[in-house]
């Protein structure tokens, strides 16, 4: 029988699925571990409330939370102390074993090391804290962990600061922490041992790279007595205890008054109550204060920045600004400062011929210089106060020194998000929160059930004794960029949504009209006794026609301004072109530069004509017919675009840009840093604007509303 060929040269080749059967086990085996891996990672921090926290006088900290209100119906948040509820006041608890630099504990630490991990600590919280016993628990309290590496930028692992932290009344608690070499000279080591102070667990350079001398932290403890815990200082006609603590939240986002910080401080005697880590080289957050013994880490220039420790004794409250008011002349000045672009470190400087300059120092300086010169009712900071970009990797070390020239001044203050704020981190919730704990800052988080963080709003009120609401100021969040699609392709810039939309036009169907142009009543010295002799004479509703047939007045609501950071798409339409005016005349509808081209999102959501351009000053038929109502917004503001400070009149909206106010950020050479101002005068009834640069000089001075102003602003354009 003859021989059949085979095609495999003699050799058996077996089919292809075979070769996939042998890999199996291994691919099984693979599969297996990471799904363990992953499980134990999970389950191992992934425990009940009642397990993780234990419910008792241990592990929670008992505060009354309480509202109450003033005689002019704005509320006052406060938090207050208490050991026991009472059965009108709600209670809340603030959990000890979490470490949140901003709360107001009222319990001390017992202990502190430093402790290495190889592995990120908050997957496996408890294999990388330092050892413990449930004895030293119960005595000391739980390790807590400083969630800030102190590796980082510099280290081979993780390395974080813990402490422990009681309730309990016959437990030492820390009063000094120092960083000291190891081993520390004779003469140091005397001092420390006959000073009562104690060595800390761990080294505070483990798995820097390249390695550096070992040091230690080390820390004095006092025992406390009763009198210790509850050391208060309190005005002379006080005899509760009270934290102020203001969470930003009101139903609809208005800015109430807050009451004053610095008549009611708590001292918790000489003992720290909260530890944190600082990068850079700048002042510490509100409250806090370096240790002794320098930094932990110094900075290397264009390597890393320096790290440090910092500690906070008591619950010191920053002062708490007022919402500010029109003076008696009917003037009311605001600064706007865009577009900061704030590092950690010094932030270097950027376009421009400044020679030597310091990006983020050199522009406190000229905006303190600035502020002096315009001193300003109030600040609006626009966004992107943080450059993002990998350079501001700790917020609350940027937000520590941003606002600084304005606090150092007493100036109140508020601040809206840009898109580099949030860049490394989606922690825009977080940094509200740290605004809302400097000094002077009037900054909100708003509705919670508003897209964004930051939609709020600012009612003026005249300085009379009518107290009279005459102006008002809008801040949304503009958001950063939309959801990424593509990995390598970068987002377009996000959109207002249509819930912002709807909570403005919520907010302006709620604002009342006011006799227009608003007339104070004389009596400065008698308060709301004058105020009420004036109104008993008057009808309790006066319609708008009324009120022009009395006293030649318009009943409507105030005029009103409104920031958010990246401009709308009709901010890049054409100007006005009135038929009556001459060339000069329209000249003055586009004041300024546009040298950045269009920064807006491809996207409209239709804020613009949806919200702006239908929310008037007032109602009436016979106005609809002639097209001639009013926008109660006039003026919208914004940064975002460095090389843009032009201010445009578009279907009767003024759209207006400050130009790059930091050296920080990116500009161009021959175009000056600047700021903008919004002089607001005559009650409310008139607005002008013009840019101060870094060398002192004033230009492009406009009258956007008001007499003076090219007639039709608010209106619909043909």
């Amino acid at each position: 029988m003859p021989r059949l060929p085979t095609s495999h040269s003699g050799k058996y080749k077996p089919p292809p699925f075979l070769y996939l059967r042998s890999f199996l086990p291994i691919l099984l085996l693979i599969l297996l571990f990471s799904f363990g891996l992953v499980s134990y990672s999970l389950l191992s921090h992934f425990k009940s409330p009642a397990v993780r926290q234990h419910l008792g006088w241990q592990s929670w900290d008992i505060v009354e939370m309480s509202t109450s209100k003033s005689g002019s119906g704005s509320g006052n948040e406060v938090l207050s102390s208490g050991g026991s509820g009472n059965a009108t006041g709600h209670m809340a608890s603030i959990p000890i074993e979490n470490w949140d630099p901003l709360a107001l504990h009222t319990t001390g630490l017992t202990e502190i090391a430093v402790a290495p991990c190889y592995f990120p600590p908050y997957l496996f919280p408890e294999h990388c804290s330092p050892e413990t016993t449930p004895e030293l628990d119960k005595l000391k309290g739980k390790w807590v962990r400083v969630e800030r590496d102190l590796n980082i930028r510099t280290g081979l692992w993780y390395l974080n600061i813990y402490y422990r932290r009681t309730r309990r009344l016959d437990a030492d608690l820390i009063t000094d922490i120092q960083i000291v070499p190891e081993p520390p000279s004779k003469e140091l080591q005397y001092d420390l041992e006959n000073g009562g102070w104690q060595k800390g667990l761990g080294n505070l350079h483990s798995g820097v790279w390249p390695s550096r001398p070992e040091e230690r932290l080390w820390y004095r403890t006092k025992s406390q007595g009763w009198d210790d815990v509850w050391r208060r200082q309190v005005g002379d006609d006080s005899t509760e205890d009270v934290i102020p603590e203001d969470d930003g939240e009101t139903s609809n986002g208005s800015v109430e008054p807050i009451q004053s910080g610095e008549s009611n401080k708590v001292v918790y005697g000489d003992y720290i109550t909260e530890v944190d880590v600082i990068y850079g080289d700048d002042e510490p957050f509100f409250g806090f204060e370096r240790i002794q013994g320098g930094k932990i880490t110094e900075s290397k220039k264009d390597k890393w920045e320096s790290v440090g420790l910092t500690v906070r004794r008591g619950n010191p409250v920053a002062p708490r600004a007022q919402v500010p008011k029109f003076h008696k002349d009917g003037t009311f000045k605001i600064m706007q400062i865009a577009d900061l672009h704030y590092s950690v470190g010094e932030g270097q400087c950027k376009d421009t011929d400044k020679t030597p300059c310091s990006g983020d120092s050199d522009t406190a300086q000229w905006l303190g210089e600035a502020l002096d010169a315009e001193t300003p009712d109030l600040v609006v900071f626009s966004g992107d106060q943080l450059n993002g970009q990998s350079t501001s990797y700790d917020s609350r070390s940027v937000l520590a020194k941003f606002a600084k020239p304005v606090i150092d001044r007493q100036i109140p203050w508020v601040a809206i998000f840009g898109n580099h704020d949030s860049e490394i981190a989606e922690d825009r919730a977080e940094q509200m929160r740290a605004l809302q704990h400097l000094p002077y800052s009037l900054a909100r988080a708003g509705p919670k059930d508003v897209d964004g963080v930051g939609n709020y709003y600012i009612e003026l009120h005249s300085a009379d004794g009518s107290n009279m609401h005459i102006f008002t100021l809008y801040f949304l969040d503009s958001h950063a960029r939309q959801k990424q699609k593509l990995l390598w392709k970068t987002p377009d810039y996000d959109y207002l949504k249509e819930s912002q939309i709807e909570w403005y036009r919520n907010v302006s169907s709620s604002i009342k009209p006011i006799s227009r142009p608003f007339q104070p009543d004389g009596g400065w010295d008698l308060g709301d006794i004058w105020s009420s002799k004036r109104y008993k004479s008057k009808p309790s509703r006066i319609t708008r026609r009324d009120a022009e047939e009395e006293n030649n007045t318009t009943l409507a609501k105030p005029n009103a301004m409104m920031w958010f950071h990246i401009p709308l798409p009709e901010a890049y339409m054409d100007a006005d072109h009135p038929d009556f005016l001459s060339e000069d005349q329209l000249e003055s509808l586009d004041v300024g530069v546009n040298m950045d081209g269009q920064g807006n999102s491809k996207h409209n959501s239709g804020f613009f004509y949806n919200a702006i351009k239908v929310t008037y000053e007032y109602d009436d038929e016979e106005e609809v017919q002639t097209g001639r109502r009013k926008s109660e917004v006039k003026v919208l503001s914004h940064g975002h675009n460095h090389n843009t400070d032009r201010c445009r009149r578009t279907d009767g909206i003024w759209t207006c840009f400050d130009g790059g106010s930091s050296y920080s950020g990116y500009g161009q050479l021959g175009f000056d840093r600047r700021v903008r101002i919004y002089n607001i005068s005559s009650y409310g009834e008139k607005i002008e604007t013009y840019k101060r640069l870094t060398n002192g000089e004033v230009i492009d001075e406009q009258v956007l509303v008001g007499e003076g102003a090219v007639r039709g602003w608010g209106e619909d354009q043909d």
